[in-house]
């Protein structure tokens, strides 16, 4: 097999996290799969299309490898600011790792199954090997083979889940380290369920994740994605959902946080009648990156699709945001609309948006949009006119432009509240943009 120069670093911190370590043979054969897949691989380049506009100078220049060390002990009130007010199953990740201080999973009703992913390994080894798939782009492969922990949420059919699910990743400490957590979440035939994912901390390394979903018929799920890691990380994702026949799946992403940010999603829609929902918002400044890219694959006939995501950028900000929805031959009776919007703040902050359509099916309803611009000036001379000051006026324009996506996604109770207080935190609270 040949290495590379990029993934030289990653086989030595392979070959160090296996070394000495008790694992069944299909885990073994899992993560050596994924290393190979990576080695092969490689770090993606702007020379393939769909990462053109992600600079990913910050992890190629100097490797971030997963820390052999346990996670250092945090206090409680760290992570006060990310949490759902009320009560919740809990489970959190520091750099990685269960964290059992820090988490409160509590009393599950029948039919749920929500514990770390090193424990169902031990414990429900049938469970967790559906936590391994064989797609994925190169860093899914590198999580597959540098993973150390993750959680994994399982409802059996007709289960509903009343209280919501956090799974919190924090990175903490100030050593240029990597965490791999990977996340699996199965809802049966019939189950609901709404997931919080978090990805916070004040470290400078890099959270490389993979969430995978899959709901049966008539499943519903709400997810939501909040990402607010500190100024000098990196943050990756690869999320992956299939759908079953009428199955609804809704979620959120919220992004605010690390110097590099991007999330990869690809939803496919195998079941007649499946509906996938995405709002979402990145609120970036001074040198920030962030990336959303989603693939909604409709397979089947009926089935919709729709994407609301709104971009804020000041400073030397860069937000970009592609966009696909395929229409398979057969997919007759397709809706899909995608709508990307951006407020730029200030001369050097930029924009790349890529909505677009495949289409190879007739009777279908599909449209994009996307639209980049600046403060509506006649608006703020609107509110100076009535006694605001320029600061004030302009926080408030932005403010409204981000709750509206907010507002659209029609959540409800702490879910809404959590996103309105990020919101907040992010313009400064009082006035001013943060």
């Amino acid at each position: 097999m040949l290495i590379t120069d990029d993934s030289a670093p990653f086989q030595e911190a392979y070959r160090q996290l296996l070394a000495g370590t008790d694992q069944p043979d299909w885990l073994r054969s899992q993560r050596q799969a994924g290393m190979e897949r990576f080695t092969d691989l490689g770090f993606p380049t702007r020379r393939q299309e769909a990462w053109r506009f992600t600079d990913l100078e910050q992890l190629t220049a100097q490797p971030r490898l997963p820390s052999l060390d346990g996670a250092p002990p945090l206090p409680a009130d760290l992570l006060e600011p990310w949490r759902l007010a009320g009560k919740t199953h809990r489970l959190v990740l520091v750099n990685g790792r269960f964290d059992p201080a820090l988490s409160a999973i509590g009393t599950l009703p029948d039919g749920v199954w929500l514990a770390p992913l090193a424990e169902t390994v031990l414990r429900r080894p049938d469970v967790a090997a559906m936590a391994f798939g064989a797609d994925g782009n190169a860093f899914a492969f590198l999580n597959a083979a540098l993973f150390t922990d993750g959680a994994v949420l399982v409802l059996a059919p007709g289960t509903v889940l009343e209280l919501p699910v956090e799974v919190i990743h924090y990175s903490a400490g100030d050593t240029q380290v990597s965490a791999h957590p990977r996340l699996r979440v199965m809802l049966g035939d019939g189950a609901r369920a709404t997931l919080v994912e978090t990805a916070a901390g004040d470290g400078n390394g890099w959270t490389n994740a993979v969430i995978d979903v899959t709901l049966g018929a008539d499943a519903a799920l709400t997810h939501v994605h909040v990402q607010g890691e500190g100024a000098d990380a990196a943050h990756t994702s690869l999320l992956t959902a299939e759908l079953g026949r009428r199955a609804r799946y809704r979620t959120f992403a919220f992004i605010t946080g690390a110097s590099l940010s991007r999330r990869d999603m690809q939803v496919t829609l195998s079941g007649p009648g499946a509906v996938f929902t995405l709002h979402g918002a990145y609120l970036l400044d001074g040198g920030q990156e962030a990336t959303l890219a989603v693939r909604a694959d409709h397979k089947v006939c009926d089935c919709r699709t729709e994407e609301v995501v709104k971009g804020v950028l000041q400073g030397a900000a860069h937000g970009v945001f592609l966009g696909t929805v395929a229409v398979r031959p057969g997919a007759d009776g397709t809706d899909a609309r995608q709508l990307n919007r951006n407020l730029l703040l200030s001369p050097s902050a930029r924009v790349d948006t890529k909505p677009e359509l495949e289409i190879f099916a007739d009777d279908v309803k599909c449209s994009h949009g996307a639209t980049v611009g600046s403060l509506d000036e006649a608006a703020l001379f609107y509110l100076q006119a009535r006694g605001i000051d320029p600061v004030t006026a302009r926080s408030m324009l932005v403010a409204a432009f981000a709750a509206e996506v907010i507002d659209a996604a029609g959540l409800e109770g702490e879910v809404e509240v959590l996103l309105r207080r990020h919101l907040a935190r992010w313009l400064g609270g009082e006035g001013g943009l943060g």
